[in-house]
């Protein structure tokens, strides 16, 4: 099988280590930032906090945080985005 037959046999556009920042949503509630900080710090424990970038919508009712994160391999990245996503406080991770 060629990798125009299957995409998936091609290697990673992403080259490892690198930089690779994630955009968590979610409602603005007390909590969220360290929720979505320990989850971040558990996949890559050198994460600084004070790297994390807020934003708050246009009605303050949700909040954005991107965190960039030292990213060494795919699986570290599937965990984290898995661990986000299934965090009840988090809406939507980008």
């Amino acid at each position: 099988m060629t990798e125009s037959e299957n995409p998936g046999l091609r290697d990673s556009l992403i080259e490892y280590p690198c930089d690779f920042p994630l955009k968590i949503f979610g409602q603005q509630q007390a909590g969220f930032a360290q929720a979505v900080l320990e989850v971040v710090s558990k996949h890559d424990p050198d994460f600084v906090a004070a790297s994390m970038e807020m934003r708050a919508s246009k009605n303050a009712r949700y909040v954005s945080l991107t965190c960039t994160l030292r990213a060494t391999s795919r699986e570290q990245l599937d965990a984290v985005y898995q661990a986000l996503c299934d965090h009840p406080m988090v809406v939507m991770v980008l």
